[in-house]
């Protein structure tokens, strides 16, 4: 890979990693949300959509993780 293509995939990596880091904060706030959920709410459907976007928050974190993992091997 010439040293053009190399910098602008760094462009990109550096991007995400800010989208991601965004995206880990916004995770730990639903967390603490859905943890200050009240006990009686456990079978709602509210806590299930808290519960599922805690998840899925933390799914994307998780694969941007891997994407940056495959960027190095990229540029290698």
């Amino acid at each position: 890979m010439n040293a053009s293509r190399r910098k602008r995939i760094a462009v990109i990596r550096e991007s995400l990693e800010k989208i991601k880091e965004e995206l880990e904060s916004v995770a730990e706030e639903e967390q603490e949300a859905f943890d200050n959920i009240p006990e009686s709410f456990s079978d709602t459907e509210r806590y299930e959509k808290a519960e599922a976007a805690v998840n899925a928050l933390n799914e994307i974190v998780s694969y941007m993780d891997c994407m940056s993992d495959e960027f190095e091997t990229a540029v290698e």
